[in-house]
């Protein structure tokens, strides 16, 4: 069922007058919702199998707190998904731009916002990423010519990444840059 969100909302996705999707139990996230991006920024952070948990406080790292840090600017535009049965959040995906001179690490230029996203981990393998990553990008494509992000190697999520249209263009030795254009097409060069 799509439905036209309320005129006036202070969400971003809700401003752009975009459908939810309330039968995916998908909503726009809004600056309330940053104690949330706060929890999946730190299950966005790829630990490889077999190596110990990263200590809880590594998302108040400068370089990771940008990711969530004052959610809601301008610019910012996310979405939460919902647990099937109650209104308890299970993941959330979210864009930011960024300033030449406060860069992520999927940083493309300062007209792409880098993507960030996380499922609880009970809830993986469910179709949930695919669902907030389809809404998100849809809406972002209505606002931007691409979005970036920026992945582990090793990371499961690549497989998502790639069938939602992004591709590999950068390569720092530790992580891949990515990135899909508009309507989910790249070619690489």
């Amino acid at each position: 069922m799509l439905s036209t969100p309320p005129a006036g909302s202070e969400s971003p996705l809700l401003r752009a007058r975009l459908p939810v999707r309330e039968d995916n139990r998908i909503r726009p996230a809004t600056p309330e919702d940053e104690p949330l991006l706060w929890e999946m920024l730190y299950l966005a952070l790829f630990v490889p199998a077999g190596s110990p948990p990263l200590p809880r406080d590594v998302v108040h790292h400068p370089d990771v707190a940008r990711y969530v840090r004052q959610w809601g600017r301008e610019h910012d535009l996310g979405v939460v998904a919902l647990h099937p049965d109650r209104d308890e959040p299970i993941g959330a995906a979210w864009l930011r731009l960024w300033a030449a001179d406060d860069r992520g690490y999927g940083y493309v230029d300062a007209e792409t916002p880098e993507l960030s996203m996380a499922v609880l981990p009970q809830h993986r393998g469910q179709g949930v990423g695919t669902r907030m990553l389809a809404y998100l990008l849809r809406a972002a494509d209505e606002r931007h010519g691409a979005v970036s992000l920026s992945v582990s190697a090793g990371n499961p999520a690549m497989r998502l990444y790639r069938r939602h249209g992004f591709a590999v263009i950068g390569d720092d030795g530790a992580s891949l840059t990515m990135k899909r254009l508009r309507g989910g097409q790249y070619s690489v060069p």
